[in-house]
């Protein structure tokens, strides 16, 4: 893994989460689950899990070309697995508090999981749901199309180069990006290196956080 120089502190509007590896750590329990899917396809395991991460199911399933496969009843099969298993889902060191200081209006969830399966998730690792939280329902096109960073921007009411997007996925780092915002990659619930040119930390204890009046200044270490 390559990372950037950190940079002094810098200040946003609002800040953009992605869910799964950035704020909770749900990639065993979502590993558990696709592992069987992929099993019962006659998949590569080792191969297709680092394929999955922060992509919606269905985009997922739709990349296999699988021929005579009921898309839609595959989708319900890998949801259905991943609402049941939370087993291991925890909130990422720091993130409960780190949120908790951030005013109401000033932050979203942009997550490929489908609002069931979401919440599920945020319940099971103590995470409240912000107002504005983009779901796989809510776009077209899931990530790594900026579809759901640019709602939650101009649904929170700021331009997206005034935001910082928090991931840990390729597929969402991409999304992030092209949305043209700011990225960090958060690293604490990684199982599949990804190299990055932009900065990382572990978890929120190694970030510096200021809540201003009107804007959100970070120092990243």
């Amino acid at each position: 893994m390559t990372s950037s120089p950190r940079a002094a502190a810098k200040t946003y509007q609002a800040f953009l989460f992605d869910m799964d590896g950035t704020l909770i750590t749900s990639t065993a329990a979502a590993e558990r689950v696709w592992s069987r899917w992929a099993e019962r396809h006659g998949i590569d395991v080792e191969t297709f899990l680092p394929t999955m991460h922060g992509v919606r199911a269905a985009d997922t399933i739709r990349k296999q070309n699988l021929s005579d496969i009921d898309l839609e009843a595959e989708i319900a099969w890998v949801e259905r697995g991943e609402i049941e298993d939370v087993e291991g889902v925890v909130a990422i060191p720091g993130a409960i508090d780190f949120v908790k200081r951030l005013p109401p209006d000033r932050w979203a969830i942009v997550t490929s999981a489908t609002v069931p399966l979401a919440r599920a998730r945020l319940t099971a690792a103590g995470v409240t749901p912000p107002a504005v939280f983009i779901t796989a329902e809510d776009v077209e096109h899931g990530k790594p199309d900026p579809a759901g960073y640019l709602k939650a921007a101009r649904t929170l009411g700021f331009d997206i180069a005034d935001c910082l997007v928090f991931e840990d996925a390729e597929a969402g780092v991409r999304a992030g990006e092209a949305a043209g915002a700011d990225v960090v990659v958060i690293t604490a619930a990684w199982t599949h290196p990804l190299e990055t040119a932009y900065p990382t930390m572990t978890d929120y204890g190694e970030a510096k956080l200021e809540v201003g009046p009107a804007s959100l200044a970070i120092a990243l270490p």
